[in-house]
């Protein structure tokens, strides 16, 4: 059967490389992906799903279902498909939500012979506002199996971890008064600000080894002969954990109230982007799709274990409700970073679309071992139960 998946993907070749080129050549930032979530949806109903345009009230994703007509596990594949300012697609969206579509295609045209349901959730916005934050708090995800999907890189790797992450920022309001002929008057908004930024310094030395903070001021001030009434400091902070994040938050949030107090600024915090949770990896499924990579052909000394953490993807929200993996697939041969120019090619190229492929088919192929093997769901599922008992 896996045969006749690799082969109704195969067919659908042509329409993948055009679906991945148009996005690519058509960069929209999150939440604006209107061109993207178009043509996705558009093919998947070509194909027989049930289409549900703005699920959770995001204009721009979208809910495909097919439905066997028989019991059996869920099965969702993830689509992002949103761009960087600038960039373009230089994570390379446009390769990961074609990899989605053609991969649950893939599996609906055999899933009538063993049962179930196969989804592909169009998730806009995973480099700022990640809408798969907001669609895992409204329960999308909470009926599904199993969850999936693959992102490109500069070699295969295993779905591994992330780290969860909170965007913090910090207004503070002063009172202007000019710098030099009344300084006394006035109240530095800046300088709390800039007290914010030392105390966060002097607290990096007593944080795990493996948390992250950083930040920026995109409010400064307007004259160096005016004492800033106002000032914004936004911060990312990160851990390997959610409940170390909101220890680590608290301690954040205290260096800009001891801030505000010390110049007699007030502060205002607030989230300005939405937060994301550490990615589980579930090893069973993970396992499953390593092998059906070897299967179609990949080298096993060529995929490599995934270095932890190192950054944050609203996956990681995902994979707190459904058993989940984010894998890496190989589409270039150079060591290139994502969001920069190099990978926005190597994304746009045939090299990046047989990643697509390769990504597309070894899904399918997992997808199906989950839906036909018992034991197989089975030990996804006592993994999930055992990880979250833990928590």
């Amino acid at each position: 059967m896996k045969k006749q998946i690799e082969k109704e993907i195969e067919n659908i070749r042509e329409e993948l490389l055009h679906i991945s080129q148009y996005i690519g050549n058509h960069p929209e930032l999150g939440h604006e992906e209107f061109k993207a979530s178009k043509i996705l949806s558009e093919e998947l109903k070509k194909h027989g799903f049930q289409v549900e345009l703005g699920t959770c009230g995001l204009a721009t994703a979208f809910t495909a279902e097919f439905d066997s007509g028989r019991p059996g596990p869920s099965i969702g594949f993830m689509a992002e498909y949103d761009a960087l300012p600038d960039l373009g697609h230089a994570c390379g969206h446009n390769l990961i939500g074609t990899m989605a579509v053609g991969a649950a295609i893939g599996v609906s045209k055999v899933i009538a012979s063993c049962g179930g349901k196969v989804y592909v959730y169009g998730t806009p916005a995973e480099e700022t506002k990640g809408g798969k934050v907001t669609m895992a708090e409204q329960g999308v995800f909470d009926h599904l199996d199993a969850a999936m999907m693959v992102h490109p890189y500069c070699r295969h790797e295993k779905s591994g971890t992330s780290l969860a992450m909170d965007a913090i920022q910090f207004e503070f309001f002063g009172k202007a008064s000019h710098a030099a002929g009344a300084p006394h008057e006035g109240i530095n908004a800046l300088d709390a600000v800039i007290q914010t930024f030392n105390g966060i310094n002097a607290l990096r030395q007593h944080i795990l080894p493996d948390a992250r903070i950083h930040g920026i001021i995109p409010e400064g001030g307007k004259a160096a002969n005016v004492v800033p009434d106002y000032a914004v400091a936004q911060f990312y902070v990160r851990g390997t954990e959610r409940a170390y994040v909101n220890e680590l938050l608290d301690k954040v949030k205290n260096c800009a109230k001891a801030a505000a107090l010390a110049t007699g600024a007030r502060l205002e915090s607030s989230f300005y982007e939405l937060s994301y949770d550490d990615l589980k990896t579930n090893e069973t499924l993970s396992d499953a799709f390593t092998q059906n990579m070897i299967e179609l052909g990949v080298d096993p000394d060529s995929i490599h274990e995934k270095a932890d953490g190192g950054g944050s993807v609203d996956m990681g929200n995902v994979s707190q409700i459904a058993p989940s993996i984010h894998p890496y697939v190989q589409i270039c041969d150079e060591p290139y970073a994502c969001h920069t120019p190099e990978f926005r090619e190597a994304a746009m190229s045939s090299r990046g679309f047989e990643g697509l492929m390769l990504g597309a088919k070894s899904m399918a192929f997992t997808a199906y071992d989950v839906l036909i093997n018992e034991e197989l769901l089975k030990k996804i599922k006592e993994e999930f139960n055992l990880l979250k008992a833990l928590a």
